[in-house]
């Protein structure tokens, strides 16, 4: 070979190698940077922790903010009625992100059921970055995530900062903690299947009234989102159960009850507002609520769990799929995590099991 050839080619190949290790280090850098949502707010790691379920086959998947993901335990439905359910929730999902991550957990299968929070047709466009990246950044690519970055972009965000969150978060070197090296490439479980455990306990009082609204009339934008997951549910014959999760605040006013009452009726929708249930369910906001009445703790969650459980059982046709050894084997593990995570949030708050 041609001396000049050869110079040609060796340079070639440092160019190709020094790309190389360059590419490597960026994305080193990137996932050292990105949070890990492994302690304080942990809330951001939920999404993507569904990729990891052995068994996607679920009868039901909820979709939704926190009004789900911190009120029903799917190791109550299928402790107590063989039912295999997943909690697709995120902070302050809103109604855009929860069609677009309904799209993504089709590409593995199709539930029986769907239950799908209302709270969320408040938001007629997405209200916060930092929410939006909760949601989004643990979705796996596809045109779903794509989907839901651009329906949920702030005016001052950027998709590529979605491709590359190196852009985003280059600055946050002051911020690193040891969590960050500890869970560079695999974190921890911060969810069970989806649900946020809080066993302690903070009674509701004093609650606010919601403030009088110049308009109570949820958005265009909204309601097309709602259209699209109920034609997502029906395409894929899917029963679709719209829900409303018994918060005391944000308060949830009269006028948009009555729209969510329309919709439900004009489209043979099967709508359950817990808050008109609270006294069936058996729920106490002396026990039951952890932050004053936002949300469920265990107890509460638990007490939801075992009614839903039940009207699901009866009124959507889902079968007892206890006796299948791949899922008592799987829930088994699981149920054991849920024990263990229960003993040690009662030792943590000083408090006595029941």
């Amino acid at each position: 070979m041609p001396t000049a050839e050869k110079r040609k080619t060796k340079g070639l190949v440092k160019f190709l190698v020094s790309a190389v290790i360059a590419i490597a280090g960026v994305l080193f850098l990137q996932q050292l940077l990105q949070p890990k949502y492994v302690d304080g707010v942990v809330e951001g790691a939920f999404v993507a922790e569904f990729y990891r379920e052995e068994n996607k086959d679920f009868d039901v998947i909820f979709i939704g903010d926190c009004e789900v993901y911190e009120n029903f335990s799917p190791q109550v439905l299928w402790d107590e009625y063989g039912i295999h359910s997943y909690i697709r929730g995120s902070a302050e999902q809103y109604i855009m992100q929860s069609y677009y991550l309904l799209e993504d957990t089709l590409r593995y299968e199709k539930p029986d059921v769907v239950v799908f929070n209302i709270q969320s047709l408040q938001f007629n466009e997405a209200q916060s970055e930092a929410y939006n990246r909760m949601s989004i950044e643990g979705m796996e690519w596809s045109p779903a995530k794509v989907g839901a970055i651009l329906s949920s972009m702030r005016p001052e965000e950027h998709f590529l900062d979605y491709v590359f969150p190196i852009l985003r978060y280059h600055s946050r070197w002051s911020e690193l903690a040891s969590t960050d090296v500890e869970y560079l490439f695999k974190t921890k479980p911060v969810s069970f299947n989806g649900y946020y455990m809080r066993v302690d306990v903070r009674p509701a009082e004093n609650v606010p009234t919601g403030r009088p609204l110049a308009d109570y009339s949820f958005g265009d934008n909204a309601w097309s989102y709602l259209d699209k997951i109920v034609d997502l549910c029906a395409e894929n014959d899917i029963q679709l159960l719209l829900i409303k999760a018994p918060s005391l605040y944000p308060y949830w006013y009269p006028q948009w009850e009555e729209q969510v009452d329309a919709y439900a009726a004009e489209h043979n929708l099967p709508y359950l507002n817990f808050l008109e249930l609270q006294d069936e369910v058996g729920l106490d906001y002396n026990t039951d609520t952890y932050d004053a009445g936002l949300h469920m703790n265990l107890s509460g969650a638990e007490k939801l769990s075992h009614w839903l459980g039940a009207y699901l059982r009866e009124n959507m046709g889902l079968q007892d799929r206890r006796g299948d050894p791949e899922l008592d084997a799987i829930w088994d593990e699981n149920r054991a995590a849920y024990q263990a995570e229960i003993a040690a949030q009662y030792e943590r708050y000083g408090m006595k099991a029941d």
